[in-house]
């Protein structure tokens, strides 16, 4: 199975990038099955349900949210109403939506999406993302309920993501890491079989500070006070993500490579 997970879209930019460029990559890579995490979408807090839609129709299989999950508040509604919207496993037990679930590919596969917030330096004190994720792999195992299953954990710390990523190996085709904007250089496939990325990076601007017009966020770090609001960076947006191939008897991955498509950071694609 050929597998595409973009990291976090930031803004308009973002959303043009995806929107503009999904389709092409989708047909050119023959991809069978593609998610994207979407929770700074709209204005970089959040997802509304419009945004969502516009999404969905570009050629994404599955939304992901994360720790802005229903900053928006249409999605307090949306997430109940689309079941291809997927929020976080371990937020309030009456939050909306669900934080994983198994959805068919076009050939009739079995793909298994989950994502979990983690709790270091994060604001809010979630629930334990090992047992939540524990129980969902146990439930779905890989290579017999599911012909593949796809880990989304949004958090902060690199070490946090290192180490689900090592929790999930040989449950997971794939564990990303989202939240911090930053993509990492570490791709690999771990010894169980399990591709690993500590951070996707975003689908934005890279001329920012993390997806935000720089001159706000420089004006605090420099003087320690506040002069305006935060904006998203409105410039060519870099897609950044994660492409994988797994085994269809197995679910494990067979390759891994990251994804840089225009913008600052672009090279080579698959």
């Amino acid at each position: 199975m050929r597998l595409l997970f973009l990291g976090d879209v930031m803004g308009r930019a973002g959303r043009q990038a995806v929107i503009g460029g999904l389709p092409a990559l989708r047909e050119a890579w023959r991809l069978d099955f593609v998610v994207v995490n979407g929770e700074n979408a709209t204005n970089g807090r959040g997802l509304n349900a419009g945004h969502a839609r516009a999404l969905l129709e570009a050629g994404a299989d599955v939304l992901t949210l994360g720790d802005h999950a229903f900053d928006q508040k249409d999605m307090l509604q949306f997430a109940d109403a689309e079941p291809r919207i997927i929020r976080p496993l371990n937020v309030a037990k009456s939050a909306p939506g669900q934080g994983a679930r198994v959805f068919t590919d076009a050939r009739g596969r079995k793909v298994l999406v989950a994502q979990a917030l983690g709790q270091v330096f994060m604001k809010q004190p979630y629930d334990d993302p090992f047992s939540a994720l524990d129980r969902v792999l146990n439930t779905h195992r890989l290579g017999g309920a599911v012909q593949a299953a796809l880990v989304d954990i949004h958090c902060e710390a690199t070490s946090e993501k290192m180490a689900v990523g090592h929790f999930c190996d040989g449950r997971a085709s794939l564990v990303v890491g989202t939240h911090t904007h930053v993509p990492t250089a570490d791709a690999m496939i771990l010894p169980g079989g399990t591709g690993y990325l500590s951070d996707a990076g975003m689908c934005g601007d890279y001329l920012s500070v993390i997806g935000m017009e720089k001159d706000e966020p420089m004006r605090r770090f420099v003087t320690g006070m506040p002069g305006a609001r935060f904006e998203p960076a409105t410039g060519e947006a870099t897609l950044s993500g994660v492409y994988v191939e797994t085994d269809d008897r197995t679910g494990r991955a067979t390759r891994i490579e990251m994804v840089r498509q225009g913008g600052r950071l672009r090279e080579a694609g698959v």
